[in-house]
């Protein structure tokens, strides 16, 4: 993507979110999946990179179980990886995580990406847009349109959905810090399944972005395996 004109004033209000809660219960692992190895590198590490690696160059906050920080530190030596950032606690659930890293921003002008840790093949170029779109328009919500049938089951019926009107979301999620954060002093509720899910209960209409399909959360332990194979012979993202 083309550096917009102002991306250089953008870069400095810039901040992404890296939220790191997994227990690894999906996964069969006693090890959360962010630090589950991907071409000998651990998971979250590649997420990092993305964002360090694109446009805007974020200052980032990694909300991790502070059970983890140690071992996380850990890791970051034994892998010299040297990307700066901040660690913060995480919360009893995401929603909660997600906060912890709002708390700590005092810029309220920043730009505000909140990416999953477990997505580590986000491509450079759906952050940067991610970023400048939020910015034009006030948020940026990466998603895909599904490849597949959709149906709907409610009530033992099943339904079918239009499936060019259904779109999967991904993250980033990516936000003007204001909006942001007013959408977060609103109450927990169990219904909330991402950032953009609590932004949208506030009242803000959602802009969506196109994502890549190769763009995939590392969830169940194939999933490792199918991101090495892309990370190993990157496919091109215009068909993914």
């Amino acid at each position: 993507m083309p550096t917009t004109d102002n991306s250089q004033q953008i870069a400095e209000n810039a901040y992404a979110i890296i939220v790191a809660g997994g227990t690894g219960s999906r996964m069969q692992s006693s090890l959360p999946k962010q630090f589950l190895l991907l071409n000998g590198k651990p998971v979250m590490m590649h997420t990092i990179e993305a964002f360090y690696n694109s446009t805007y160059h974020p200052k980032i906050i990694i909300i991790l179980h502070a059970d983890f920080h140690e071992y996380w530190k850990t890791l970051c030596t034994k892998h010299q990886f040297n990307i700066p950032h901040q660690l913060v606690n995480g919360g009893e659930t995401r929603f909660h995580s997600v906060k912890n890293g709002l708390d700590t921003i005092k810029d309220n002008d920043a730009l505000v990406a909140v990416q999953d840790a477990v997505r580590p093949l986000t491509p450079i170029e759906v952050i940067n847009k991610a970023y400048s779109q939020a910015n034009a328009h006030g948020n940026a919500i990466v998603a895909v349109k599904s490849r597949d049938s959709i149906r709907q089951l409610k009530n033992g019926i099943s339904q079918h959905l239009h499936r060019e009107e259904i779109y999967l979301v991904q993250t980033p999620q990516t936000f003007k810090m204001a909006l942001l954060q007013k959408a977060y002093e609103q109450p927990f509720d169990d219904t909330f399944t991402d950032d953009a899910s609590v932004v949208e209960r506030s009242g803000v209409k959602i802009n969506l972005v196109e994502g890549s399909h190769a763009n995939i959360k590392i969830t169940f332990p194939e999933d490792i395996a199918i991101a090495e194979l892309i990370q190993k012979k990157p496919l091109n993202t215009k068909q993914l």
